[in-house]
């Protein structure tokens, strides 16, 4: 988003800010997270330090969800006439882009916020999230808040102590964001002492002992499938799993080679199970258990990612001027979202689809003229690598690039050279035993970040 040169609100310096009033979803389906996450609208002068959200006016749109909301920060002290002279360009402009059938009565009655909070609360009530679970959520950041300002470790060890019911996985999630929020906006002494913190968090709590646990298991799964090597079969994988059958580890293979557990490879633990009897058969039949529910929680997880592109291509696809749209949301374009876009290129083409072909053809070959995204560049450089310990010790050195997007990508690529090698595609099997390393290693160095 191209920035804009404002005056800090407390020295009156002219700093860059990213500055938005309205934040279209339907249209832009971005604009949602920049809101939330504060990516807009905030302000960090590097010549007196102030940090804070600015005072703009805010139009929010979700047409799916019929939801019209405006916010006038209190301090402008704007008449209502003067809100109405702002807020009606935009509601035009978001009307304008409907298509007619889209085009309903809340556009005409829009919600006033008579505060920010509230407009957070009225978008994420939309999303099924209550204002007692934002009230949980906000006790962990003070909670967070306090630790960083206390500097001695033993009345820290005490508030974890008089906390540890809040300090769960929901926790760590949140306070590894925020951290890395921190080393990203700049405070470099806030991020080494929410570093130093975590460590003290992980020894300290009963959800950081396991959660370091999970990691040294991640670690197991990861060399004893690499001492299997080609060599790894559905028994073989059936073998190691059963050599340790705990939940941890299974659910660690499951996450690894999800892939290779499909109908033969669950009728071999069957198998193994009719032939077995009293004890032995029942803890047969609880790995088997596990088994399945971990298959389908990862199921899940990839169904519910390819909605989530799926909805984000028909909404670029929506836009009149498909062209300006892919390039206003390259960022979103992640690898399913390509696969999606080219799945429905070839059912448009078989449908005799012409409109929408022409469409997703104009977006594809936006994609193809784009740069090569950053994550994708660097994958390709790990590749090249001789192996594995080349492989640790330069995405060790760019730890940065270890994202939420980097790992999307990396495993959407994995799934897709799996799928193709399946099908018998040389080049495929070729590329997928490499790339499959990458993203164990990748995989490990991750879930070590953001553990501290």
């Amino acid at each position: 988003m191209p920035q804009t040169q404002i005056s800090c609100p407390q020295c009156r310096q002219m700093i860059p800010a990213n500055v938005e009033q309205l934040f279209d979803v339907t249209q832009d389906p971005q604009a949602k997270q920049r809101l939330l996450s504060g990516q807009s609208n905030h302000a960090r002068c590097p010549y007196c330090g102030y940090q804070g959200r600015l005072a703009t006016p805010i139009i929010y749109h979700d047409n799916e969800k019929e939801l019209l909301l405006t916010f006038f920060p209190p301090e402008l002290a704007m008449p209502i006439n003067e809100q109405e002279k702002i807020i009606g360009p935009y509601i035009k402009q978001v009307m304008d882009k409907l298509p007619p059938e889209k085009r309903k009565g809340y556009l005409l009655n829009p919600q006033a916020n008579l505060t920010y909070d509230s407009m957070i609360q009225a978008i994420f009530g939309k999303d099924g999230i209550t204002p007692e679970m934002l009230k949980s959520q906000q006790e962990r950041v003070l909670l967070v808040e306090k630790l960083i300002q206390i500097t001695s470790k033993d009345v820290r060890t005490e508030l974890i102590k008089q906390n540890e019911k809040i300090i769960d996985e929901q926790f760590f999630g949140l306070f590894s964001r925020l951290a890395q929020n921190a080393m990203a906006s700049g405070q470099e002494p806030i991020a080494r002492a929410m570093i130093e913190l975590q460590k003290q968090l992980l020894e300290e709590t009963e959800t950081g002992r396991q959660l370091q646990e999970s990691v040294k298991e991640m670690e197991s799964v990861q060399k004893s499938l690499q001492d299997a090597g080609q060599g790894l079969t559905r028994e073989t994988l059936l073998d190691l799993i059963l050599e340790n059958p705990k939940d941890s580890r299974i659910r660690g293979y499951v996450s690894m080679v999800r892939n290779g557990m499909d109908y033969m490879f669950f009728q071999l633990i069957t198998d193994k199970i009719e032939k077995a009897q009293g004890e032995e058969k029942a803890k047969l039949e609880a790995t088997r258990d596990k088994l399945l529910e971990y298959v389908n929680e990862i199921d899940k997880q990839l169904e519910a990612r390819f909605k989530a592109s799926q909805e984000f291509v028909e909404a670029v696809l929506a836009q009149e001027d498909i062209v300006q749209a892919v390039k206003n949301n390259l960022d979103g374009f992640t690898q399913d979202a390509v696969e999606i876009a080219q799945t429905m290129l070839r059912q448009a083409s078989e449908g005799n689809d012409y409109a929408r072909m022409g469409k997703l053809q104009k977006m594809i070959q936006v994609l193809q003229e784009s740069s090569t995204p950053p994550e994708i560049a660097f994958i390709e450089q790990l590749l090249d690598l001789p192996d594995e310990t080349a492989m640790e010790k330069v995405l060790t050195d760019n730890a940065n690039i270890l994202s939420d997007k980097f790992m999307e990508s990396l495993g959407g690529l994995v799934a897709q050279m799996e799928n193709a090698a399946g099908q018998g595609n040389e080049e495929a099997k070729a590329i997928s035993g490499k790339l499959t390393m990458v993203y164990k290693v990748a995989l490990k160095l991750s879930m070590k970040k953001q553990l501290g």
